[in-house]
C-alpha cells in the first residue's frame, strides 16, 4: 500500500459455536489508481462495543504494519429494519423455519420442486397463468441472511410464488410420523391473514429498497449514485406510507379469497401483540393492528434508520463529493461544495492548501472540460485513471487527494 490512504470495512461474523467474531476489509487505491479491497482477517471479540471493537482492530492493523488516525471515520451504512416489531421479528423466524423445514434435506427438496412443477403446468394448462420468457424458472426456497444484499426479498418472492407448494410439502413433513417437527404448526401459521399481510408489507418495502441494496453491494460502489437513489428510496417509502396501505390490503384480501385463507374484521377489537386481552385494557381493532402497528411501523422504522444514517453530516458529505462527477462536463462541479470537504477532512488538508484549494478547482475544471480525453469518464474510478494516464493529478494534487478521499468512502448494507 505503501503509505496511501485507505478504509475500513467491518462485519461481525459468527462461527458454529456462536461465538461473536469481527471481519476486517481493507479498502485503498493502488498505484495503478484502482480500488482494491483485500480481506485482512477475523478477530475474535468478547464485547460488541465501540470501544472494543475499535481496540480489536488496532490490534489487526497493527499485525500487518498498518495504523489508523485518531479521528476515525465511520463508514455510511444504509440498514432496512424489517425486525423493527415483535409482529415482524416473529414473522422472520417463521419464514425460517418454513425454509429449514421444505429444504432440510434432498429428498424434501425435490418434493417442493416437482409439486411447484406440477402446479405450475396446470395453471398454464388452464390458462390461469401466461407463459412468457424467463417466467415459471425451476426454484427453490433459500434461507436469508442478515448481512446477504437482497436474501430476503428473494426468499419472500419465492414462499409468495411457490406458496400452493410449500403448504403441501409442509403438510408431507407433518404427516411423517417417523420424524416428529412444526411443519403442521407452520401450515396453521401461513394460512392466517397476519404472516401473509407482514408478507406483503415486506414485499411491497423490500421492491423499493432492493435497487439500492443492489447498488450499495457492488464493488465499484458509485457514491453520486447511492446519494441520488437514497433520496429517491426515501421519497417511494414516505408515498408508500401516504397512499399505499388501502391498495396493499385490497391486494392481502384478494390473496386471502384465491388461497381460502380467513379474512378478519377489521372493526373487531384484539389485544396488543404481546398484550394480555384480559380486562380489555390493551384492545385495539384489528384494522389498528395492521394499518398502525405494522405498516405504518415498519416504514417509520425504515425512514428513521435512514435518517440516522444519512444524517446532516452524512448527507453533505456524500453531495460534496457528488460534485466531482465527470458526466455531461462535470455539470454537478461545485468549486465550494468541494472545498467544503477539506474543511471535513481536516487531517488530510492543511491550513495552505485549504487556502489554495478553490483556485486549484477552478483551474482544473477550466482544463478538463477542455480537453477531449476526460470526456469519455463515467465515474470517480474512470476519471482517477485517467488524471494519472495523462499525469494530471500531479499537476491538481489537492484535487486528486479529493478524488483518491471519494474513492475510499464505502456506502454499504448491512440488513435487509
Amino acid at each position: 500500500m505503501s503509505g496511501c490512504l485507505f478504509s475500513i470495512l467491518d462485519d461481525e461474523s459468527r462461527d458454529i459455536s456462536v461465538k461473536e467474531q469481527m471481519a476486517i476489509i481493507v479498502r485503498y487505491v493502488n498505484k495503478k489508481r484502482q480500488v482494491v479491497e483485500r480481506f485482512l482477517g477475523i478477530k475474535h471479540v468478547k464485547l460488541t462495543t465501540s470501544e472494543a471493537l475499535k481496540r480489536a482492530m488496532v490490534e489487526v492493523l497493527s499485525a500487518h504494519g498498518l495504523t489508523i488516525a485518531k479521528n476515525t471515520r465511520s463508514r455510511l451504512v444504509v440498514i432496512s429494519v424489517s425486525k423493527c416489531c415483535s409482529s415482524m421479528e416473529d414473522f422472520f423466524d417463521y419464514v425460517n423455519m418454513i425454509v429449514s423445514s421444505t429444504s432440510a434435506s434432498c429428498k424434501r427438496k425435490d418434493l417442493l420442486i416437482d409439486n411447484h412443477r406440477t402446479i405450475v403446468s396446470n395453471k398454464l394448462e388452464s390458462g390461469e397463468n401466461s407463459s412468457g420468457r424467463g417466467q415459471h424458472q425451476e426454484t427453490s426456497c433459500t434461507r436469508p441472511g442478515d448481512t446477504r444484499w437482497g436474501s430476503h426479498y428473494k426468499t419472500l418472492l419465492r414462499i409468495e410464488t411457490m406458496w400452493d407448494s410449500i403448504i403441501e410439502v409442509l403438510s408431507v413433513v407433518h404427516d411423517d410420523q417417523r420424524n416428529p417437527s412444526r411443519a403442521g404448526g407452520l401450515v396453521h401459521t401461513m394460512e392466517s391473514f397476519s404472516f401473509m399481510f407482514i408478507m406483503k408489507v415486506m414485499l411491497q418495502i423490500l421492491r423499493i429498497t432492493n435497487e439500492l441494496s443492489c447498488l450499495l453491494q457492488k464493488k465499484d460502489q458509485n457514491v453520486v449514485e447511492a446519494i441520488s437513489l437514497v433520496i429517491d428510496v426515501k421519497t417511494c417509502l414516505v408515498a408508500l406510507r401516504s397512499e399505499g396501505y388501502e391498495p396493499l390490503l385490497e391486494e392481502a384480501i384478494t390473496f386471502c379469497q384465491d388461497n381460502d385463507i380467513p379474512i378478519p374484521n377489521m372493526e373487531d377489537s384484539v389485544p396488543r401483540f404481546g398484550r394480555s386481552r384480559k380486562g380489555g385494557r390493551n384492545n385495539i381493532t384489528q384494522d389498528h393492528y395492521f394499518r398502525v402497528d405494522t405498516f405504518y411501523a415498519t416504514i417509520d422504522a425504515i425512514t428513521t434508520e435512514f435518517d440516522h444514517r444519512f444524517n446532516e453530516v452524512s448527507s453533505e458529505l456524500l453531495t460534496c463529493f457528488a460534485c466531482l462527477d465527470p458526466r455531461d462536463s462535470f455539470s454537478k462541479f461545485d468549486v465550494n461544495k468541494l472545498a467544503r470537504l477539506t474543511e471535513i477532512y481536516l487531517d488530510d488538508f492543511d491550513f495552505d492548501e485549504r487556502k489554495r484549494i478553490r483556485e486549484q478547482l477552478r483551474t482544473f475544471i477550466v482544463r478538463v472540460r477542455r480537453l477531449e480525453a476526460f470526456r469519455v469518464c463515467h465515474d470517480l474510478a474512470s476519471l482517477a485513471m485517467k488524471m494519472v494516464e495523462l499525469n494530471r493529478h500531479e499537476m491538481f494534487p489537492l484535487v486528486y487527494r479529493l478524488i483518491e478521499l471519494a474513492l475510499l468512502l464505502p456506502v454499504a448494507t448491512a440488513s435487509v
